[in-house]
Protein backbone atom coordinates (compact mmCIF):
# COMPACT_ATOMS: atom_id res chain seq x y z
CA UNK A 1 0.00 0.00 0.00
CA UNK A 2 2.84 2.39 0.78
CA UNK A 3 4.47 2.01 -2.47
CA UNK A 4 1.41 2.31 -4.57
CA UNK A 5 1.33 5.83 -3.10
CA UNK A 6 4.36 6.57 -3.64
CA UNK A 7 4.26 5.60 -6.99
CA UNK A 8 0.54 7.19 -7.38
CA UNK A 9 2.06 10.34 -6.11
CA UNK A 10 5.89 10.18 -7.95
CA UNK A 11 3.80 9.75 -11.18
CA UNK A 12 1.39 12.36 -10.71
CA UNK A 13 1.71 15.36 -13.14
CA UNK A 14 2.20 18.33 -10.57
CA UNK A 15 4.95 21.64 -11.39
CA UNK A 16 4.87 24.68 -9.10
CA UNK A 17 1.68 26.32 -9.88
CA UNK A 18 -0.20 23.23 -10.90
CA UNK A 19 -0.38 21.10 -8.22
CA UNK A 20 -3.88 19.67 -9.02
CA UNK A 21 -3.79 16.29 -9.89
CA UNK A 22 -1.29 15.60 -7.11
CA UNK A 23 -4.30 17.11 -4.76
CA UNK A 24 -6.05 14.27 -6.30
CA UNK A 25 -3.92 11.47 -5.05
CA UNK A 26 -3.51 12.99 -1.55
CA UNK A 27 -7.32 13.06 -1.30
CA UNK A 28 -7.61 9.48 -2.49
CA UNK A 29 -4.63 7.91 0.37
CA UNK A 30 -5.73 10.98 2.86
CA UNK A 31 -9.74 10.33 2.76
CA UNK A 32 -9.46 8.76 6.89
CA UNK A 33 -8.94 12.31 8.03
CA UNK A 34 -9.94 15.94 8.46
CA UNK A 35 -9.04 17.04 4.73
CA UNK A 36 -9.56 20.44 2.57
CA UNK A 37 -7.82 22.56 0.35
CA UNK A 38 -7.68 26.12 -0.48
CA UNK A 39 -7.47 27.97 -3.54
CA UNK A 40 -3.52 27.62 -4.02
CA UNK A 41 -3.52 24.05 -3.79
CA UNK A 42 -2.57 23.57 -0.66
CA UNK A 43 -3.65 20.60 1.56
CA UNK A 44 -4.43 20.10 5.18
CA UNK A 45 -4.99 17.15 6.67
CA UNK A 46 -6.07 16.84 10.41
CA UNK A 47 -6.45 13.94 13.04
CA UNK A 48 -10.03 13.10 13.80
CA UNK A 49 -8.66 12.88 17.48
CA UNK A 50 -7.35 16.21 17.39
CA UNK A 51 -9.07 18.15 20.33
CA UNK A 52 -7.61 21.71 19.69
CA UNK A 53 -6.67 22.32 23.32
CA UNK A 54 -3.20 20.18 22.77
CA UNK A 55 -0.18 22.08 21.18
CA UNK A 56 -0.25 22.03 17.33
CA UNK A 57 2.49 19.54 15.41
CA UNK A 58 2.57 20.63 11.95
CA UNK A 59 4.06 17.72 9.64
CA UNK A 60 4.79 19.66 6.29
CA UNK A 61 5.97 18.66 3.34
CA UNK A 62 5.28 20.63 -0.44
CA UNK A 63 3.41 18.72 -3.54
CA UNK A 64 5.02 20.43 -6.19
CA UNK A 65 7.71 19.28 -8.26
CA UNK A 66 10.11 21.11 -10.90
CA UNK A 67 8.82 21.63 -13.90
CA UNK A 68 8.57 24.19 -16.79
CA UNK A 69 5.84 26.52 -18.89
CA UNK A 70 5.36 27.05 -22.68
CA UNK A 71 6.65 30.38 -23.02
CA UNK A 72 5.87 30.10 -27.47
CA UNK A 73 5.48 28.11 -30.41
CA UNK A 74 7.35 28.88 -33.05
CA UNK A 75 6.37 28.53 -36.63
CA UNK A 76 7.73 25.20 -37.58
CA UNK A 77 6.37 23.33 -34.01
CA UNK A 78 8.83 24.04 -31.62
CA UNK A 79 7.77 25.03 -28.45
CA UNK A 80 10.19 27.41 -26.03
CA UNK A 81 9.46 27.23 -22.44
CA UNK A 82 10.66 28.39 -19.20
CA UNK A 83 11.76 26.75 -16.28
CA UNK A 84 9.51 26.25 -12.84
CA UNK A 85 11.51 26.08 -10.30
CA UNK A 86 15.82 24.95 -9.82
CA UNK A 87 17.12 23.86 -13.40
CA UNK A 88 21.10 22.63 -14.57
CA UNK A 89 20.55 23.41 -18.31
CA UNK A 90 22.81 20.50 -19.42
CA UNK A 91 20.04 18.42 -17.32
CA UNK A 92 17.24 19.39 -19.70
CA UNK A 93 18.00 17.89 -22.98
CA UNK A 94 17.10 14.83 -24.47
CA UNK A 95 14.63 13.94 -21.80
CA UNK A 96 10.61 13.09 -22.33
CA UNK A 97 8.29 15.49 -21.08
CA UNK A 98 3.98 16.09 -21.26
CA UNK A 99 2.20 18.53 -21.52
CA UNK A 100 -1.44 19.63 -19.99
CA UNK A 101 -3.17 21.54 -21.83
CA UNK A 102 -6.20 23.74 -20.73
CA UNK A 103 -8.60 20.88 -22.02
CA UNK A 104 -6.53 18.36 -19.63
CA UNK A 105 -5.03 16.54 -21.77
CA UNK A 106 -1.35 14.92 -21.95
CA UNK A 107 0.79 15.50 -24.63
CA UNK A 108 3.99 13.99 -24.64
CA UNK A 109 6.86 15.68 -26.30
CA UNK A 110 11.14 15.43 -26.16
CA UNK A 111 13.71 18.24 -24.78
CA UNK A 112 15.24 18.72 -28.36
CA UNK A 113 19.04 18.32 -29.05
CA UNK A 114 20.65 19.12 -32.27
CA UNK A 115 22.31 15.86 -33.39
CA UNK A 116 26.29 16.44 -33.63
CA UNK A 117 26.06 15.95 -37.61
CA UNK A 118 24.59 19.25 -37.68
CA UNK A 119 26.31 21.08 -34.79
CA UNK A 120 29.50 23.08 -35.57
CA UNK A 121 32.93 22.98 -33.64
CA UNK A 122 31.74 26.92 -31.67
CA UNK A 123 28.04 25.12 -31.04
CA UNK A 124 29.97 22.15 -29.51
CA UNK A 125 32.04 23.88 -26.71
CA UNK A 126 29.53 26.59 -26.17
CA UNK A 127 27.76 27.05 -22.73
CA UNK A 128 24.02 25.35 -22.90
CA UNK A 129 21.22 28.48 -22.02
CA UNK A 130 17.76 27.18 -21.51
CA UNK A 131 16.40 29.46 -23.44
CA UNK A 132 18.17 28.49 -26.72
CA UNK A 133 16.29 24.86 -25.54
CA UNK A 134 13.35 23.29 -27.65
CA UNK A 135 10.58 20.98 -27.24
CA UNK A 136 9.22 18.86 -29.73
CA UNK A 137 5.74 17.43 -29.90
CA UNK A 138 6.16 15.32 -33.21
CA UNK A 139 4.34 18.40 -35.27
CA UNK A 140 5.31 19.75 -38.65
CA UNK A 141 3.98 23.58 -37.89
CA UNK A 142 2.60 25.69 -35.33
CA UNK A 143 -1.15 25.19 -36.37
CA UNK A 144 -1.01 21.41 -35.98
CA UNK A 145 0.67 22.00 -32.04
CA UNK A 146 -2.31 24.40 -31.58
CA UNK A 147 -5.38 23.03 -33.42
CA UNK A 148 -4.74 19.34 -33.29
CA UNK A 149 -2.78 19.08 -30.08
CA UNK A 150 -4.66 21.98 -28.30
CA UNK A 151 -1.28 22.77 -26.59
CA UNK A 152 -0.93 27.00 -25.31
CA UNK A 153 1.37 29.45 -24.32
CA UNK A 154 0.81 29.38 -20.21
CA UNK A 155 0.75 25.00 -20.24
CA UNK A 156 2.42 23.52 -18.12
CA UNK A 157 5.20 20.55 -18.31
CA UNK A 158 6.53 18.15 -16.52
CA UNK A 159 9.29 14.76 -16.92
CA UNK A 160 7.50 11.88 -18.19
CA UNK A 161 8.54 8.95 -16.13
CA UNK A 162 7.54 5.65 -14.80
CA UNK A 163 8.00 4.59 -11.77
CA UNK A 164 9.38 1.57 -10.40
CA UNK A 165 10.78 -0.61 -7.32
CA UNK A 166 13.32 -2.90 -7.26
CA UNK A 167 12.91 -5.39 -4.39
CA UNK A 168 16.24 -7.22 -4.46
CA UNK A 169 17.80 -3.80 -3.98
CA UNK A 170 15.32 -1.86 -2.11
CA UNK A 171 15.92 0.92 -4.03
CA UNK A 172 12.68 2.89 -5.77
CA UNK A 173 12.93 4.69 -9.18
CA UNK A 174 10.97 7.69 -9.86
CA UNK A 175 10.55 11.45 -11.15
CA UNK A 176 9.56 14.18 -8.20
CA UNK A 177 11.16 12.03 -5.32
CA UNK A 178 11.97 15.92 -4.39
CA UNK A 179 9.51 16.01 -2.25
CA UNK A 180 6.17 13.48 -3.37
CA UNK A 181 8.34 10.80 -0.52
CA UNK A 182 8.03 14.18 2.11
CA UNK A 183 4.57 13.87 0.70
CA UNK A 184 4.21 10.61 0.91
CA UNK A 185 5.81 10.51 4.65
CA UNK A 186 3.40 13.42 5.93
CA UNK A 187 0.38 10.58 5.20
CA UNK A 188 1.98 7.41 6.11
CA UNK A 189 2.97 9.15 9.43
CA UNK A 190 -0.94 10.39 10.20
CA UNK A 191 -1.74 7.05 9.12
CA UNK A 192 0.59 5.41 12.12
CA UNK A 193 -0.43 8.52 14.32
CA UNK A 194 -4.58 7.71 14.05
CA UNK A 195 -4.19 4.72 15.43
CA UNK A 196 -2.35 6.36 19.20
CA UNK A 197 -4.59 7.18 21.43
CA UNK A 198 -4.42 10.32 23.53
CA UNK A 199 -1.04 12.00 21.72
CA UNK A 200 0.08 15.19 23.18
CA UNK A 201 -0.09 16.80 20.10
CA UNK A 202 -3.07 18.33 17.80
CA UNK A 203 -1.15 16.76 14.64
CA UNK A 204 -2.20 18.61 11.30
CA UNK A 205 -0.36 17.63 7.66
CA UNK A 206 0.04 20.58 5.87
CA UNK A 207 1.15 20.28 2.35
CA UNK A 208 2.33 22.95 0.35
CA UNK A 209 2.44 24.05 -3.48
CA UNK A 210 5.00 26.16 -4.64
CA UNK A 211 8.13 25.55 -2.97
CA UNK A 212 10.16 25.15 -5.74
CA UNK A 213 9.74 28.54 -6.77
CA UNK A 214 10.15 30.29 -3.30
CA UNK A 215 8.31 28.14 -0.40
CA UNK A 216 5.15 30.19 -1.57
CA UNK A 217 2.73 27.48 -0.02
CA UNK A 218 4.36 27.23 3.19
CA UNK A 219 3.88 30.89 3.74
CA UNK A 220 -0.06 30.33 3.68
CA UNK A 221 0.11 27.19 5.38
CA UNK A 222 2.32 28.23 8.07
CA UNK A 223 -0.12 31.02 8.97
CA UNK A 224 -3.58 28.64 8.81
CA UNK A 225 -2.00 25.95 10.85
CA UNK A 226 -0.05 28.21 13.44
CA UNK A 227 2.05 25.46 14.65
CA UNK A 228 3.92 25.18 18.11
CA UNK A 229 6.13 23.18 16.72
CA UNK A 230 6.95 21.32 12.76
CA UNK A 231 8.09 18.46 10.70
CA UNK A 232 9.33 19.32 7.36
CA UNK A 233 9.90 16.23 5.24
CA UNK A 234 12.40 16.12 2.39
CA UNK A 235 13.39 14.14 -0.79
CA UNK A 236 16.98 15.37 0.26
CA UNK A 237 19.17 15.37 -2.45
CA UNK A 238 22.27 12.22 -1.88
CA UNK A 239 25.65 13.39 -1.84
CA UNK A 240 26.97 9.87 -1.74
CA UNK A 241 28.31 9.44 -5.27
CA UNK A 242 30.24 12.92 -4.82
CA UNK A 243 32.29 12.71 -1.86
CA UNK A 244 34.05 10.66 0.50
CA UNK A 245 32.27 8.05 3.45
CA UNK A 246 33.30 11.06 6.11
CA UNK A 247 32.32 14.14 4.40
CA UNK A 248 29.09 12.67 2.53
CA UNK A 249 25.57 13.54 4.63
CA UNK A 250 22.78 11.94 2.64
CA UNK A 251 23.60 8.25 1.92
CA UNK A 252 20.82 6.08 0.40
CA UNK A 253 20.56 3.11 3.00
CA UNK A 254 21.59 5.07 6.22
CA UNK A 255 18.38 6.32 7.82
CA UNK A 256 16.79 9.79 8.08
CA UNK A 257 18.82 12.68 7.31
CA UNK A 258 18.31 15.56 10.15
CA UNK A 259 19.63 18.77 8.45
CA UNK A 260 21.08 21.21 10.81
CA UNK A 261 21.14 24.14 9.11
CA UNK A 262 21.25 25.25 5.11
CA UNK A 263 20.64 28.66 3.27
CA UNK A 264 16.82 29.35 4.78
CA UNK A 265 17.30 28.29 8.38
CA UNK A 266 19.78 26.92 11.26
CA UNK A 267 17.55 24.37 13.40
CA UNK A 268 16.39 24.56 16.79
CA UNK A 269 19.77 22.85 18.79
CA UNK A 270 17.75 21.80 21.72
CA UNK A 271 15.06 20.17 18.98
CA UNK A 272 17.62 18.22 17.29
CA UNK A 273 19.66 17.12 20.28
CA UNK A 274 16.48 15.20 21.69
CA UNK A 275 15.48 13.78 18.45
CA UNK A 276 18.76 12.14 17.97
CA UNK A 277 18.48 10.81 21.54
CA UNK A 278 15.03 9.56 20.99
CA UNK A 279 16.03 8.02 17.32
CA UNK A 280 19.03 6.76 19.31
CA UNK A 281 17.26 4.45 22.18
CA UNK A 282 15.15 2.87 19.59
CA UNK A 283 17.83 2.32 17.03
CA UNK A 284 16.46 4.12 13.74
CA UNK A 285 19.48 5.41 11.87
CA UNK A 286 19.83 8.90 11.47
CA UNK A 287 22.53 11.04 9.73
CA UNK A 288 23.08 14.51 10.32
CA UNK A 289 23.34 17.51 7.69
CA UNK A 290 24.90 20.95 7.64
CA UNK A 291 23.93 22.96 4.09
CA UNK A 292 25.33 25.58 2.47
CA UNK A 293 23.01 26.11 -0.24
CA UNK A 294 19.45 25.40 -0.73
CA UNK A 295 16.48 25.42 1.35
CA UNK A 296 12.95 23.69 2.95
CA UNK A 297 9.96 24.80 3.96
CA UNK A 298 11.53 25.46 7.03
CA UNK A 299 13.23 28.51 6.54
CA UNK A 300 9.15 30.17 6.48
CA UNK A 301 7.49 28.01 8.63
CA UNK A 302 10.53 28.82 11.73
CA UNK A 303 9.86 32.71 11.40
CA UNK A 304 5.98 32.26 11.96
CA UNK A 305 4.37 33.97 14.73
CA UNK A 306 6.37 33.84 17.90
CA UNK A 307 9.12 31.61 16.46
CA UNK A 308 8.79 27.67 15.84
CA UNK A 309 11.19 24.89 16.27
CA UNK A 310 11.37 22.53 12.77
CA UNK A 311 12.79 19.46 12.28
CA UNK A 312 13.83 18.64 9.09
CA UNK A 313 13.85 15.18 7.57
CA UNK A 314 15.40 14.35 4.76
CA UNK A 315 14.81 11.41 2.32
CA UNK A 316 18.01 10.75 0.48
CA UNK A 317 17.18 10.96 -3.15
CA UNK A 318 19.80 11.00 -5.93
CA UNK A 319 19.47 13.21 -9.04
CA UNK A 320 16.89 15.41 -7.47
CA UNK A 321 15.83 18.60 -10.02
CA UNK A 322 16.25 16.08 -13.17
CA UNK A 323 13.81 13.72 -14.74
CA UNK A 324 14.85 10.77 -12.59
CA UNK A 325 15.76 9.80 -8.90
CA UNK A 326 16.62 7.39 -6.72
CA UNK A 327 15.58 6.66 -3.04
CA UNK A 328 15.71 3.65 -0.92
CA UNK A 329 12.50 2.30 0.72
CA UNK A 330 14.46 1.69 3.86
CA UNK A 331 15.21 5.61 4.49
CA UNK A 332 11.49 6.45 3.96
CA UNK A 333 10.39 3.87 6.61
CA UNK A 334 13.22 5.44 8.91
CA UNK A 335 11.91 8.77 8.37
CA UNK A 336 8.32 7.81 9.45
CA UNK A 337 9.27 5.84 12.43
CA UNK A 338 11.54 8.73 13.56
CA UNK A 339 8.42 11.47 12.98
CA UNK A 340 6.06 8.90 14.58
CA UNK A 341 8.60 8.72 17.77
CA UNK A 342 8.32 12.56 18.25
CA UNK A 343 5.11 12.95 18.11
CA UNK A 344 4.21 10.59 20.38
CA UNK A 345 7.72 10.97 23.04
CA UNK A 346 8.56 14.35 22.67
CA UNK A 347 7.87 16.98 25.72
CA UNK A 348 7.15 20.33 24.41
CA UNK A 349 7.52 21.95 27.99
CA UNK A 350 11.30 21.79 27.19
CA UNK A 351 10.83 24.38 24.60
CA UNK A 352 8.75 26.66 25.64
CA UNK A 353 10.49 30.29 26.17
CA UNK A 354 12.24 31.05 29.80
CA UNK A 355 10.52 33.72 31.78
CA UNK A 356 12.90 36.61 31.65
Amino acid sequence: MRLKMIEDLSKAFGPSGFEEDVVQVVQKYGSKFNIEADAMNNVYLSLKSNTGEKPILMLDAHIDEVGFMVQSIKKNGLISFVPLGGWVPTNIPAHTVQIKTQAGNFVKGIVGSKPPHFMSEKEKSAPLLTETLLIDVGCTSRDEVVSLLGIQVGDPIAPSVEFNYNEKTGIMFGKAFDNRLGTAAVIETLEKLSEIEDLPFDVIGALASQEEVGTRGAYVTSQVVKPDIAIVFEGSPADDLYVDAYSAQCVLKKGAQIRHMDASYVSHRGLINTVKALAHTVGIPVQSAVRLKGGTNAGRIHIQNKAVPVLVLGIPSRYVHTHYNYAAFSDFEAVVDLAKLVATQLDMAQFKPKAL
